[in-house]
């Protein structure tokens, strides 16, 4: 229920600021010389601090970029200085110090105690500095307070503090959302780990059992392709890899999977050189191809084959995988990827999940398929994630 009512929050406050924008870009268009009024001119600042404080409050207010927040936090509030105090007692502070900051400590605690903004006047004839304290509530529980000082406390910067508490709330808030979001996409990947353990390793085992004693070097070539395969698919770093990367994984899936199928299992990669390069999900491509494998071809006498298919499309790049195998039911297929787990397409289901969760409901998988007719596979990828860089995302358990 918080999340909806978040994002009902979050939708009017964007198009509050969108309003604001298309204001402003209306009076750029008409030229230099007129920026717009002086209220147009400083919600515009407002905005800009506002959007430079905002990703130093995501990790939580203890955390060491919340001194950032507070430097421009205390520019959009136009005070002395400002100090943001969570609820375990780590101060982050930006402005002369002159012992404000052990003061901001004391006032957190009273503003803590009582809930609500509070007024603090000059603690003596030889300091001038009154301070505004403002509680910042996330689910009913006060995590932080703002303390803005300022020589004197105007009515205008008392309100401000009150709302710049609700806003530091929402970005705390946006954080856990965040932080919620990692959380689950890591344990989805756990799970489609888990999924590629128990049927597919075990397959895997036996076909090099098989080939010790009869053919040794295609043994030994079978056992780096499982180790390959392994280190990709239970690797700690990260929830991207790029197409190239997931290809060379498929490759050595496919060629334990030929150890036992022989000439029934055929390939065939159709493959455009620019999109190598593109950023996946990581384990988006590779399910796809074992549920190919597993669902469409091994229950059939007669094996089959399977397309795997990428291409630029514009914006996006493409990517496909088709067997000519047995085919699904469509609408138990549907039912499987919108209801829960059947658990025979626990990977398409999973990978649909996260797709959508990445880009939008417009950006899951689209199958294509029938009991008898075969199974088409496709998802689209942005080329630009700039976000989402595998060389630089932070390593995982």
């Amino acid at each position: 229920m918080t999340d909806v009512v978040l994002a009902a929050v979050l939708g009017v406050l964007g198009g509050a600021v969108l309003t604001i924008l298309l204001l402003l870009a209306r009076r750029l268009a008409r030229g230099a010389t007129d920026l717009g009024s002086d209220a147009e001119q400083g919600a515009l600042r407002a905005l800009h601090q506002a959007s430079l404080a905002a990703p130093h409050l995501r990790a939580g207010l203890a955390a060491p970029d919340v001194v950032k927040a507070a430097r421009h936090l205390r520019v959009l509030l136009g005070s002395a200085a400002v100090a943001i105090v969570s609820a375990d007692g780590t101060v982050s502070f930006d402005g002369p110090s002159d012992g404000l900051e052990s003061a901001a400590v004391r006032i957190a605690a009273q503003v803590t105690d009582s809930r609500r903004r509070q007024v603090f006047p000059a603690p003596g004839p030889d300091d001038d500095l009154e301070a505004v304290g403002a509680p910042i509530v996330v689910d009913g529980r006060v995590v932080g307070v703002v303390v803005a000082f300022a020589a004197p406390a105007r009515a205008a910067l008392v309100r401000a503090a009150e709302e710049v508490a609700d806003w530091c709330a929402a970005q705390v808030e946006l954080g856990g959302l965040d932080a919620s979001r990692t959380q689950l996409a890591e344990a989805e990947l756990r799970s489609l780990r888990a999924q590629i353990s128990p049927h597919f390793i075990y397959n895997a085992l036996t076909a090099i059992a098989s080939f010790i004693l009869s053919d040794p070097a295609r043994a030994r070539e079978l056992v780096l392709e499982f180790a390959d395969f392994t280190r990709y698919s239970f690797r700690r770093q990260g929830e991207f890899t790029t197409l190239a990367e997931e290809l060379g994984s498929i490759h050595s899936y496919l060629e334990l999977e030929r150890a036992r199928f022989g000439d029934r299992l055929r390939v065939t990669l159709q493959i455009a050189p620019e999109t190598l390069a593109t950023v996946i999900p990581f384990l988006s491509v590779q399910p796809l191809v074992e549920n190919a494998v597993r669902h469409g071809l091994e229950p059939g006498e007669g094996g089959g084959e399977i397309r795997i298919v990428s291409r630029d499309d514009g914006t996006h790049t493409e990517i496909a995988v088709e067997d000519d195998g047995v085919g699904m039911d469509p609408e138990g297929l549907r039912a499987t990827l919108t209801a829960g787990d059947d658990g025979v397409h626990v990977g398409l289901r999973n990978v649909d999940t996260r797709l959508r969760q990445l880009y939008g409901a417009e950006g899951g998988l689209v199958v294509e398929t029938n009991t008898g007719a075969g199974t088409l596979v496709r998802m689209r990828v942005p080329k630009s994630q700039p976000l989402h860089d595998p060389l630089h995302e932070p390593v995982t358990s």
